[in-house]
């Protein structure tokens, strides 16, 4: 099932092993990741930056997520990491570059 999801925000998860990572997402996806760590599935999640520019980047990566993940909703027994392929690793990395935070 396609997702419809708009990026609008950078976020810092923490896993349960201390390691973090960035992530684009937005506000659900982002009550999503408190709830997980809430849950214990995940440490702890931080929003970096808020309303972040719709950028060429942005959209092909939200494209790249819309297209491969399905969101989770409240009742999920995990949290899923979206994985990304080098391609869209390299989306992130310019998205971070764009504001500032890499």
């Amino acid at each position: 099932m396609k997702s419809h999801e708009v990026l609008t925000l950078i976020e810092e998860i923490t896993r349960n092993d201390g390691s973090h990572y960035y992530e684009v997402a937005n506000m659900v996806q982002n009550g999503r990741a408190e709830l997980a760590a809430v849950r214990g599935f995940i440490k702890e999640v931080r929003i970096l930056q808020l309303n972040i520019p719709r950028s060429t980047n942005v959209i092909k990566y939200e494209e790249y997520i819309n297209n491969t993940f399905t969101m989770q909703d409240e009742g999920m027994t995990y949290f899923q990491e979206w994985e990304k392929t080098p391609e869209a690793q390299a989306l992130v990395n310019k998205i971070l570059r764009e504001n500032h935070i890499a």
